[in-house]
């Protein structure tokens, strides 16, 4: 049996499934964000909306993902593992992906224009910016990094207008600079595992990994810096115990945030969904960093 013979074997959902790329629908979790830090999340008309968005972000990224695949399959065939996907692999064809791609896009607007009309707008947005990145920008320096965070910001964007949360300007400084150190982390990772002129993508050609670390250093000290303000603002007026757990949170995030970076530096967050369901210590840190959030928030 040959190597694709195998990948397939060990597959059980469906070609079509699988190319929607569910793994990667863990990005999505962005979208209960601003209910989280709003503190609303659990009222139920609020999670119920932003059960819903999440689900709509789900179909449109599908949306994305099947278009990006069709249109990079012959540079997929060369990569040690993209090869494997449904449709660079040949199970399923061009024509069915693009057709997938159109009704997941209707059912993602369609639901999101019922559920709020800037909900809507967002995922419009979204697949506007990312088919443009997928077809004209994907090789431009720079634009790459700023396109594909875009999709990291308007997620988290796309839980507080799904329910109508004001969005704090801490919330997007942490939104925003947090997506260019993954995004950036994601091609200095890139260069470490397949190098700058493996052909797989135009746009490695033109980055040094000396650019790409600078990039995601300068990101990383931003969130941190965001969020420590965000962190001590909330902690004047939210006490429980008499202890600021905002402030409290601010060390598990920040060790996260580390542990992530060591991955870069690693070479290995080429697939940002596969470092945070694979890592169990970045794992541990999270949940550090989630309890004193959630006393902090509903408390």
């Amino acid at each position: 049996m040959t190597e694709l013979e195998h990948a397939h074997a060990r597959h059980r959902l469906p070609a079509a499934i699988r190319a929607m790329r569910p793994r990667q629908w863990v990005k999505n979790i962005l979208v209960f964000a601003a209910p989280v830090a709003a503190g609303t999340l659990l009222q139920p008309a609020i999670l119920l909306t932003t059960l819903w968005a999440f689900v709509a972000f789900c179909l449109v990224s599908a949306s994305i993902y099947l278009i990006n695949d069709v249109r990079d399959v012959e540079a997929d065939r060369a990569h040690p593992k993209k090869r494997f996907r449904p449709i660079a692999a040949g199970e399923l064809s061009p024509t069915t992906a693009l057709v997938l791609a159109g009704a997941a896009l209707v059912a993602s607007l369609g639901l999101g224009f019922w559920m709020a009309p800037l909900l809507g707008v967002t995922l419009a947005t979204y697949w506007v910016l990312q088919v443009g990145y997928s077809l004209f920008l994907k090789n431009q320096p720079i634009i790459d990094l700023a396109m594909v965070a875009s999709g990291f910001i308007l997620r988290a964007v796309a839980g507080g207008v799904a329910s109508g949360i004001e969005l704090s300007q801490w919330f997007l400084l942490v939104a925003a600079f947090g997506s260019l150190f993954m995004v950036a982390g994601k091609r200095y990772s890139e260069i470490r595992e397949l190098g700058a002129g493996a052909g797989t993508r135009a746009s490695l050609a033109r980055y040094t990994d000396s650019y790409l670390r600078f990039a995601w250093t300068v990101a990383c000290t931003a969130v941190i810096m965001s969020y420590s303000l965000w962190a001590f603002e909330q902690s004047q007026d939210a006490t429980w115990l008499r202890l600021p757990w905002h402030v409290i949170s601010i060390a598990p995030f920040t060790l996260a945030l580390l542990r992530y970076a060591y991955v870069i530096d690693s070479g290995s967050a080429g697939e940002p969904e596969d470092v945070v369901l694979s890592d169990r210590v970045l794992q541990a840190l999270g949940l550090l960093w989630v309890v004193p959030v959630a006393i902090a928030v509903f408390f």
